[in-house]
């Protein structure tokens, strides 16, 4: 099979292009029903964005560090490298102007309100979470290896994380916003004023450092799948006869592997809410099976069918995804120095709030379009 990087970054590209409208609503009051998150329990679509996400990086993984045989200081380096590098990214754009647009007070002086300005920012965000999933993932798929030693760490990860949530909880229980354990480690780890507070006005940080063992896991699930497409590719490479290597049959199981999860995640719902806010373990499941049907469906057209021109603008956007995610937040926090409200003009109802994300996505995809043409992509 040819190509197999086009269906992954397609498949990232659809995730930022609607990451990009889920985030940009033209009002926060006003947001069209199928680009609002759950509000504790349950998964929407938007709710499957983020986890996409982190699952195409762990595929992206398996292919750029499929050249080590072992977990090596240059592979270690790489990975610190590149997680580290995102972690700055995410923590610069919560960081965007970089100085106090409003004075605390009239009477301090300029640095005393940038210290205040300063306490009170946020320390984690989707890219930091992303780097410290993938840093952790790397870790464990680098120095595993097999499949199955990385299934039952992925297992293992599951239980342990479910096991402190349970635990450590308190009343009202370890799923819910004001029992779970995972809010008070982030205060105690960041600081209160560092963390997310948009919960009930609860300090709470859905992009917090222990879930990100369960985005570890969500990263994983897309190395194991991506492994498997390298190692297809691999063999059929050596013998192109062989029936069980062909892309068609690769696609079957990696379908079949999306169907299963998707029942895990369902089974594993009875006991453990399937909850993005806290990343369960059911959540992991559920997210990674409709992970790996999408991106089974994507190979089945581009790489088999060879229907490639209804996705080629998502291939712009995934080939440059970091530079549309950061694009995207620098320019909604960039209206406060034109007055600009989107909500003035968009957040009348629904639908028009429906119409300024599209709109806001399309910008990015034409600024995208440019630096693609010009073959100039954006990675770290």
């Amino acid at each position: 099979m040819t190509k197999r990087y086009e269906s992954l970054d397609i498949l990232r590209g659809i995730t930022v292009t609607f990451m990009c409208m889920a985030n940009n609503p033209g009002s926060w009051g006003r947001i069209y029903p199928p680009l609002r998150h759950a509000s504790w329990i349950g998964c929407t679509p938007t709710d499957l964005i983020y986890p996409f996400f982190i699952f195409c990086a762990g595929c992206a993984m398996a292919f750029s560090y499929s050249k080590f045989d072992s977990f090596n200081g240059q592979a270690f380096r790489k990975l610190l490298k590149r997680s580290v590098g995102i972690f700055l990214v995410g923590l610069l754009l919560n960081l965007y102007p970089f100085y106090p647009t409003s004075l605390h007070s009239e009477d301090w002086t300029f640095w005393q309100n940038y210290a205040y300005w300063l306490s009170g920012k946020r320390i984690m965000g989707v890219l930091q979470r992303i780097a410290l999933s993938y840093f952790i993932a790397g870790c464990i798929a680098l120095w595993l290896r097999k499949p199955k030693k990385i299934m039952i760490a992925i297992g293992a990860l599951c239980v342990l994380y479910t096991g402190i949530l349970v635990a450590f909880s308190t009343d009202p229980g370890p799923f819910t916003l004001e029992g779970n354990i995972s809010r008070h480690i982030d205060v105690a780890l960041l600081g209160e004023s560092h963390v997310y507070h948009g919960y009930s006005g609860m300090a709470f940080d859905p992009e917090g450092p222990l879930g990100s063992l369960m985005g570890a896991c969500t990263c994983l699930l897309g190395f194991l799948i991506g492994s498997l497409i390298v190692g297809s590719g691999n063999r059929l490479a050596v013998d192109p006869q062989s029936q069980k290597d062909q892309p068609t049959y690769m696609v079957c199981r990696i379908f079949a592997f999306g169907i299963l999860s998707l029942g895990l995640g369902e089974l594993l719902s009875i006991w453990i809410p399937i909850s993005k806010p806290l990343w369960s373990a059911s959540y992991v499941f559920y997210a990674g099976g409709w992970s790996m049907v999408a991106l089974a469906f994507l190979i089945f057209c581009i790489d088999i069918c060879g229907i490639r021109k209804p996705f080629a603008g998502f291939k712009v956007m995934g080939m440059n995804a970091m530079a549309a995610f950061v694009l995207s937040g620098v320019i909604a926090k960039s209206y406060q120095f034109v007055g600009w409200s989107s909500a003035k003009y968009f957040g009348a109802n629904e639908f028009l709030s429906f119409c300024y994300a599209c709109i806001f996505a399309t910008v990015i995809f034409l600024i995208l379009l440019i630096l693609y043409k010009k073959k100039i992509f954006i990675k770290l």
